[in-house]
């Protein structure tokens, strides 16, 4: 083995790279506008779980939403087939958990190199963005900050920046319905709903 290769760091997964610039030139998606936060996706009990055992932390990291009618609405865009099931597992009268921002909307998880947690333990969510699912179709959010959606401009190139394939894509969107309480896939029978609302 080369001696100079071994001191060298080793070379940020394909992604990591191209999100910390994002995170560096910033705003990134990891930010919300303030006034926003009742529209940011919510976070599964699995979810939450998996990031309090990485980090250790338990207060802070996790904020209860209510369920309004503009955060119900926005998962019903994202999920146009699931509009009943969706309005059953986010009551209005309920809360879920979201991430915790800081006073300028950002993720309290985000630092100037980009997300702090691991990609394995980041949310659904994160993992997935900028991509979504609708049917069979994979697509990329319009997002105009989004460094990879600038540079990529096509969901195959996209792809590429990220080091993925439409196969993790469609994983990870199958992982976060079911966290979230659906079906891996639209049309599937319903499944017994996961605790993703906030039970105080």
């Amino acid at each position: 083995m080369n001696v100079d290769r071994m001191l060298l760091p080793e070379a940020p997964p394909p992604g990591e790279d191209v999100c910390g610039r994002c995170a560096a030139a910033g705003p990134t998606c990891c930010t919300l506008s303030p006034g926003q936060e009742e529209l940011c996706f919510p976070v599964s009990e699995m979810e939450r779980t998996r990031i309090v055992e990485q980090v250790g932390l338990t207060l802070g990291a996790f904020v209860p939403e209510g369920n309004s009618g503009a955060f119900v609405a926005n998962l019903v865009r994202l999920f146009p087939s699931d509009r009943d099931r969706l309005i059953r597992l986010f009551p209005e009268t309920g809360q879920h958990l979201r991430l915790a921002v800081d006073g300028s909307g950002n993720c309290v998880f985000l630092r100037a190199g980009g997300c702090s947690l691991p990609r394995p333990v980041r949310p659904y969510y994160c993992r997935l963005f900028p991509f979504w699912l609708t049917g069979k179709a994979l697509s990329a959010f319009a997002a105009p900050g989004c460094l990879v959606h600038r540079q990529g401009r096509t969901v195959v190139r996209m792809l590429a920046l990220l080091g993925c394939t439409e196969a993790d894509v469609r994983d990870l969107h199958g992982r976060l319905r079911l966290a979230w309480g659906l079906p891996p896939k639209e049309g599937m029978p319903f499944v017994t709903p996961s605790p993703a609302r906030f039970r105080p």
